[in-house]
């Protein structure tokens, strides 16, 4: 039966060129711009991850084989691509750096030369993260730098939303210096070998002088015109019960004797459709957070809960239950006891933290050690772009899968408080937890999450910073020099930070960002088919043919702000797939430099500046920062008309046209 199934998908081709009807267009553009057409409506509207959505695109084109000119092998060649591979050893160096501590202790010195100047923090984030992002992967440049800014905004009264976004731009703009910058780079790259006249790749430095250019732009605007444009969505004053407004949402009630309540689980609590939550008892002093779901309430017990005024005043009438705050006032009155046990410090919100005392003994040290992990916390972190949407359990997963209480979600500019439960958490949600210190060190360790918090960085082992940053220069200068490729040198980098002791295997598996591995291998292949099949030169000639009154020069800024728009709707790695090779053959039919063109569709897709999910930098933000969808237009559409012209006119300066 598959024989019988394969002779007839060899046979259909030739059935179809002997039909009567006469297509105006070839059968395999046909299928071709069918597939292209469903893989976009699937990048745009993501019922499934754009990682899945490339896998299947995969899939299609081989299975339709005959039509798109993928065979089997051709379909999984981009897991074995120069490119993938690249970039997969990328973010495995990156990791090495960043392990090190030695962008922690960069960052750290920004404090010390910003003070309490809004200009000189600007300056230094994005003086720091643009040229760094050239040389490392930006995600964990942008990773490490979001707490970093927004504690230093907080201490000094700026409001972090008006450094966030000219964080992303800037590491987007420095990921423009060399090929290795971004994942975009290295996949044009390997796509121009393709493709291109030469039939090389890119070398490392290829474009570094319009990278420059593009960067010290994109820098004066965001310290000038930028900085005016980006709004203060989120004030620096303030806990962050007061920045999530949860001072409605948060109390603390006390069970009676004879509530219902005593001796059922806390998980019994989320009865039907009641929307209530318990984040921590205090029972004789001692707050209890770990294993909420299975604790069993007690007569006396403090619970510490979020929900809704309605909420609160239903279960108060029918479970026998006290507001503290009342409960309190009645004590101060001499007509109620307060709860047996009772520790008022253990209900404000704002916790000090614990200082160990140098005079202590080990047994004190060791006892006061094992408190601290049991100190209650109140912490935000950030979800980077990731699989969070694949989980189907949303916010109970979370909750279940690191012990921790989620009390109110931020996404942008709106901030979830109810129905928590039927939440389903997206990259760059911000979460306002309740946790208790050793879980927050699991949190620190989990690289799909920041926590707003430095403390982790003195962990670092500083001796090693010399050996990575060695690795990273050998890795540079080999590929800069051309004695090796860069995918040679990138994997070269890799064993040596593993054979130095840096990076451990499991730590290499955990750095990749497989979801971007998978969505580069999925996509390589619709260039193959894009070329196989005549698409991309039917719409290379359609293009011309309708653009008669452009000249090259101004065909060139077309491509590059139709690439930037595109890449706001796709992700940058396809609309790089789909771009490229019609810029290409637009160039050859124009018979014009086609190495220009390449280099418009390659600085575009790097750097998409219009909405939050262009860009999975501007996605880590959006939360932190407190932004409406639009902001990052108001504040990247002057910018990418400024690049537009820059970049053109920087392409035609070094490469001409």
């Amino acid at each position: 039966m598959t024989n019988g199934l394969h002779t007839l998908a060899l046979a259909t081709p030739t059935l179809l060129q002997q039909t009567p009807v006469a297509l105006p267009v070839s059968i395999d553009v046909v299928v071709v711009l069918a597939v292209v057409t469903v893989a976009l409506v699937l990048f745009v509207l993501q019922p499934v991850s754009i990682d899945t959505t490339a896998i299947a695109l995969m899939v299609a084109l081989i299975l339709l084989g005959p039509w798109t000119g993928v065979s089997p092998e051709e379909g999984v060649s981009g897991f074995s691509n120069p490119a993938t591979l690249t970039v997969l050893a990328m973010f495995i160096l990156s990791e090495g750096v960043r392990q090190t501590g030695v962008i922690q202790i960069l960052t750290q010195k920004i404090e010390s030369f910003a003070g309490d100047s809004e200009f000189r923090q600007l300056l230094a984030t994005v003086g720091l993260a643009g040229p760094s992002a050239g040389f490392v992967n930006n995600t964990p440049i942008v990773a490490v730098f979001i707490p970093v800014v927004t504690n230093l905004a907080k201490k000094t009264g700026t409001s972090p939303s008006k450094l966030l976004i000219p964080l992303s731009y800037a590491s987007m703009l420095g990921g423009t210096l060399t090929v290795i910058g971004t994942s975009t780079n290295l996949l044009a790259s390997a796509i121009w070998a393709q493709i291109g006249p030469t039939g090389e790749p890119f070398s490392l430095f290829e474009f570094t002088q319009l990278g420059a250019v593009v960067l010290a732009v994109g820098t004066v605007y965001l310290l000038t015109v930028g900085r005016y444009l980006t709004p203060a969505r989120i004030t620096a004053e303030g806990s962050p019960t007061d920045q999530f407004g949860m001072a409605d949402y948060l109390t603390d009630v006390v069970v009676h004797e004879d509530s219902d309540l005593v001796g059922s689980q806390v998980r019994e609590l989320r009865r039907g459709d009641l929307d209530l939550d318990v984040f921590e008892i205090v029972r004789n002093g001692r707050s209890i957070v770990r294993g909420l779901p299975s604790e069993r309430i007690h007569a006396g017990d403090v619970l510490s809960v979020r929900a809704s005024q309605e909420t609160l005043e239903q279960v108060i009438g029918d479970d026998h239950l006290d507001f503290l705050p009342e409960l309190l006032d009645a004590a101060e009155d001499g007509y109620e006891p307060l709860p047996e046990g009772f520790v008022p410090e253990h209900h404000a919100w704002s916790r000090p933290s614990a200082t160990p005392d140098p005079n202590t003994n080990d047994d004190e040290s060791t006892e006061r050690t094992e408190e601290a992990e049991d100190e209650v916390s109140l912490m935000e972190i950030v979800l980077l772009p990731g699989a969070w949407l694949n989980r189907r359990n949303g916010v109970a997963g979370f909750e279940r899968d690191y012990d921790a209480t989620v009390l109110a979600v931020r996404r942008g500019n709106e901030v979830i408080r109810q129905r928590l439960r039927n939440v389903r958490l997206q990259g760059g949600d911000v979460l306002l937890i309740q946790t208790t210190e050793d879980v927050l060190d699991r949190l620190q360790a989990d690289n799909k999450i920041v926590v707003f918090s430095d403390r982790r960085w003195e962990e670092f082992d500083r001796t090693q910073i010399p050996i990575a940053l060695g690795i990273v220069a050998g890795v540079v200068g080999l590929a800069a020099l051309e004695v090796l490729p860069i995918m040679v040198s990138a994997l070269a980098g890799v064993v040596a930070m593993l054979f130095s002791g840096i990076l451990r295997p499991a730590d290499a598996y955990e750095a990749v960002d497989w979801d971007v591995i998978f969505l580069i291998a999925g996509v390589i292949p619709l260039g193959i088919a894009f070329e196989a099949s005549g698409t991309a030169d039917l719409i290379a000639t359609g293009i011309v043919a309708g653009s008669t009154v452009l000249t090259p020069i101004a065909m060139l800024a077309t491509f590059y702000l139709g690439t930037a728009i595109i890449t706001e709707m796709v992700s940058n790695n396809a609309s790089v797939v789909l771009m490229l090779p019609i810029a290409v053959e637009v160039a050859g039919q124009l018979d014009v430099n086609a190495f220009a063109f390449a280099l418009a569709v390659t600085f575009a897709a790097s750097t998409p500046l219009l909405s939050p999910v262009g860009y999975q930098t501007n996605l880590m933000v959006y939360g932190p920062g407190g932004y409406k969808f639009t902001d990052f237009a108001r504040v990247g559409a002057p910018l990418q008309l400024i690049l537009t012209v820059v970049t053109t006119a920087g392409i035609v300066f070094f490469w001409g046209v």
